[in-house]
């Protein structure tokens, strides 16, 4: 029942009244307060929001709070006296999540007051979700013994501080923390041995990340490239790893990370310019079992068209139990040499190769006519000799793969919008397909093609008539 209604069926009866007094959940937006946004009444909206909260939080007891949760809106412009006075109020012994969801111009009004938390009332919290503030933990701070996932969105809070916060946390098992401009380094200590999963997402003035939690397993990290320090006995086992503007995360990860993470298992890559192509390396990744490289358009709207993507050879070899490899090719044009392009030019094979006994599964999500698109793909079927499936999608991102008519867009009905240009490169990797590659698939591997879709997609494409090689 919304917050407002129930309000009214407390005024009208006693049982109710009693009830909703100790009413567990209290999600304050201006959905569940009744208040729906028209044109011209930001300001009655922003006073009836301050006004119901204060009513709501005055008629309550002081116990029985389970849940709390603040969605607060730009345009309210709540003061933050009012935010302290609500958070004094709401967060008492016995409560279990704390989410608090403000508006950017609070980085810089608002300071989470830690005062909330003393006297035991925040050591029943297991979940703490703050946006757009600043948290500052003093020294010695011991507040939040139960907490076991914690999430940090735009909060002013240094190393120092965070450090402060989740060193009593001996129950953390899952930390977020995202656009908290003022990290330089974060030092996860050893003693958080319940500590599983790490996200660091857009922190662009952090440096350093080190980790000696015992069981950190799960790890994922964008931005701009930092120092990863996770120890010799790091057993991280699934890491994402991506750069906002910095190159070739591809050859970082194939260089460096057997090093930084040598038990990984899983590993992704986003790399959104890759300016030069997989290296040769000697060093193995000896557990990596699953592979995923994300490919995506540099300024140019398109990959990088130096990058070979043959090269991604490379990453196989030094993979060797690998048993699945995903490569996603998001792009807006595509601008490497197609196979068409060159009819007396063969197909180059790497010589001498090590073969990818261990490989099952490959799939090419945004496959295209790149004559190094097609060198890979021919590459790996003539190398995995265990592959059981093989997936080329010419429409990155699209559903269905292998049926005609591909529409992913229940409410139109409709593919979701791809350029010409690119519906057009569509039409001819699935010609690649079909001349290049479709003979070279061994009858024990099931091949899934998703071309353009019928009913979207459909174009006159002229293609030079070329002999097959």
């Amino acid at each position: 029942m919304p917050l407002r209604d129930s309000a009214c069926s407390a005024c009208v009866s006693r049982t109710f009244l009693r009830s909703w007094r100790c009413h567990p959940k209290l999600i304050f937006s201006e959905e569940t307060l009744g208040l729906k946004q028209k044109e011209g009444q930001n300001i009655d909206i922003a006073r009836g929001f301050t006004s119901r909260i204060d009513h709501i939080l005055k008629n309550r007891s002081d116990t029985g709070v389970k849940i709390l949760k603040f969605v607060i809106r730009d345009h309210y412009n709540v003061d933050t006296c009012h935010l302290n006075s609500w958070l004094q109020k709401a967060i008492t012994p016995g409560i279990e999540e704390v989410t608090l969801l403000l508006p950017t111009k609070y980085r810089k009004m608002y300071e989470v007051p830690c005062s909330a938390l003393l006297d035991g009332r925040g050591n029943s919290i297991w979940y703490l979700y703050l946006t757009n503030c600043a948290f500052r933990p003093p020294v010695g701070f011991d507040c939040l013994r139960s907490l076991t996932k914690l999430h940090l969105y735009g909060v002013c809070i240094t190393g120092d501080e965070l450090g402060h916060l989740i060193s009593n946390c001996f129950a953390l098992e899952e930390l977020e923390v995202s656009c908290c401009m003022k990290l330089i380094c974060l030092d996860i200590p050893f003693w958080l041995e319940r500590l599983s999963c790490l996200t660091v997402s857009q922190c662009d003035k952090l440096r350093v990340i080190k980790s000696t939690a015992p069981h950190l397993s799960i790890f994922d990290f964008f931005g701009e490239p930092v120092q990863l320090v996770l120890g010799e006995s790091s057993k991280v086992k699934d890491l994402r790893v991506g750069y906002s503007f910095a190159p070739n995360a591809v050859s970082y990860a194939i260089t460096k990370l057997p090093f930084i993470a040598p038990h990984l298992e899983t590993l992704t890559v986003y790399s959104f310019c890759e300016r030069v192509s997989t290296p040769m390396v000697a060093d193995k990744f000896l557990h990596i079992k699953h592979l995923n490289i994300y490919l995506g358009e540099d300024d140019g709207g398109a990959v990088t068209p130096a990058y070979d993507y043959l090269s991604l050879a490379s990453f196989l070899d030094a993979c060797p139990v690998l048993e699945s490899f995903i490569l996603s090719v998001d792009q807006s044009d595509m601008r490497h040499d197609s196979v068409f392009e060159d009819p007396s030019s063969h197909l180059r094979q790497i010589p001498e190769h090590r073969r990818h006994e261990r490989l099952k599964k490959v799939q090419i999500d945004g496959f295209c006519s790149a004559k190094s698109v097609v060198e890979l793909t021919c590459h790996i079927l003539k190398n995995a000799t265990s592959l059981e499936s093989l997936t080329l999608d010419c429409i990155f991102g699209a559903e269905a793969v292998g049926q005609s008519v591909r529409c992913s867009a229940p409410e139109s009905g409709k593919c979701m919008p791809t350029s010409r240009r690119m519906i057009l490169e569509a039409h001819k990797a699935l010609s690649a397909v079909k001349r290049y590659i479709l003979e070279k698939v061994p009858s024990s591997v099931k091949l899934n093609v998703g071309g353009p879709c019928t009913r979207c997609h459909v174009m006159d494409v002229m293609l030079p008539q070329v002999s097959n090689m």
